[in-house]
């Protein structure tokens, strides 16, 4: 099983947070920073206003999935940094999924379809 690209330090988080662009909807807050790097990782970050701890991670994993199965979509070289939202905390699957793409699309990360 191949390792989760995320980002675990503060530094990085901390770097994204100064450098990159952020654009925010009713559930999630994204913010974007290039990089030199191949491939994107990803930190997930839920703080304790949106719910107990199974809340929490219930929303980190539905946020983790939807950058999973939507990463081939993304063009490389990217640091991501998604907050989530109080109204996250009552978001199915399908709602975190349409907030996350429509934030990929406001930063421009899709690749050009050929």
């Amino acid at each position: 099983m191949r390792k989760f690209p995320s980002i675990k330090k503060g530094v990085d988080f901390q770097a994204v947070y100064r450098a990159g662009k952020s654009y925010a909807n009713k559930e999630l807050v994204m913010y974007v920073k290039r990089t030199e790097f191949p491939g994107q990782r990803i930190g997930i970050s839920v703080s304790k206003k949106v719910g107990n701890s199974v809340v929490r991670h219930r929303v980190t994993r539905l946020i983790r999935e939807c950058f999973r199965l939507n990463q081939e979509q993304l063009t490389t070289g990217l640091d991501i940094v998604v907050v989530a939202r109080v109204a996250a905390a009552t978001a199915n699957y399908k709602n975190m999924e349409r907030a996350y793409l429509h934030l990929c699309g406001l930063h421009n990360m899709n690749k050009e379809s050929k």
